[in-house]
């Protein structure tokens, strides 16, 4: 069945006006975390590992960084463990620790990579304790919730160093990484790291073009409801102190941030329930979500 004249216009109108996006971005580095309902839903797990294959082809250099809380938590409920939560953060003693590796370095990681595999990708699994990627440190809390001595939420740690030697050299090999947000601290032991911090940390050290931030909201909202883009790093902390940005979407807004004053060119929020959302972000004129340059 050919294409109406309209129909094939539009398609036409949508390669034309990605070619220089394409050029632009050739050669470079772009780092997305890829969680939320884009790795639920069938639809849109497929649509994100054909965007992944569709910028390695065309020669931009895809560094996917995963979370599975989800995951986790249903493999703790089927093992009779209950999931404790300290400001948003879950508890990992010992044994839920040995789940969290099982799940995010074994079950998902590998999952993630059969997919883009299977879409015509060459896309290699990798934890922080390979190649010495992510070294951490224990993060402890305060009573408040901040940063602190007071509480102890187990194996859960921060990112104290990235050692991208392992990720370079599949880059460079025409790999696809995608890293499980793992570390090891001096002490030997595994801790359990927030994906969105692993993957700022991640595009800061490899100088990215763009780091990506998939999520289950359009981007940053205005008090009014309406999504905000194309913002500078000071209106961000405007945002932050007049209220704006709070919750949960404050931890994202300061990761995207802290890679862009990082050396990072830009980061973007976007809407993870879109299909091919990584796409149209990269190949289009409006894009998709918030934009922090």
């Amino acid at each position: 069945m050919s294409l109406t004249p309209d129909a094939a216009t539009n398609v036409a109108r949508v390669l034309s006006e990605a070619l220089p996006y394409i050029r632009r971005f050739r050669d470079k580095t772009v780092v997305i975390k890829y969680g939320g309902n884009a790795m639920v839903d069938e639809e849109l797990k497929q649509s994100f590992a054909r965007d992944v294959v569709l910028m390695k082809t065309v020669g931009i250099n895809p560094v996917v960084v995963h979370g599975g809380g989800p995951q986790i938590g249903s493999l703790l409920e089927r093992l009779g463990k209950e999931s404790q939560f300290v400001s948003g953060m879950r508890v990992t003693d010992s044994e839920t620790m040995d789940v969290v590796e099982m799940v995010l370095g074994g079950l998902v990681n590998k999952e993630i990579v059969n997919l883009i595999n299977r879409h015509g990708g060459s896309a290699v699994g990798l934890t922080g304790k390979d190649g010495d990627l992510i070294r951490a440190r224990k993060l402890t809390l305060d009573a408040c919730g901040d940063v602190g001595d007071a509480i102890d939420i187990g194996h859960v740690g921060e990112v104290e160093s990235i050692d991208a030697s392992v990720v370079d050299m599949l880059v460079h090999g025409d790999f696809i990484p995608v890293i499980a947000p793992i570390g090891v601290g001096e002490d030997g032991r595994s801790y359990n790291i927030n994906a969105d911090l692993v993957a700022g940390k991640m595009a800061e050290v490899l100088r990215a073009e763009k780091l990506i931030l998939l999520t289950n909201t359009k981007g940053l909202l205005s008090k009014e409801g309406e999504l905000l883009t194309g913002l500078t790093t000071v209106r961000v902390d405007e945002l932050i102190a007049d209220g704006t940005i709070h919750g949960g979407m404050l931890p994202k807004i300061r990761c995207a941030l802290e890679a862009v004053r990082s050396g990072v060119v830009s980061s973007h929020i976007i809407d993870g329930r879109v299909k091919h959302a990584v796409m149209v972000e990269l190949f289009t004129d409006e894009g998709i979500g918030t934009l922090i340059r």
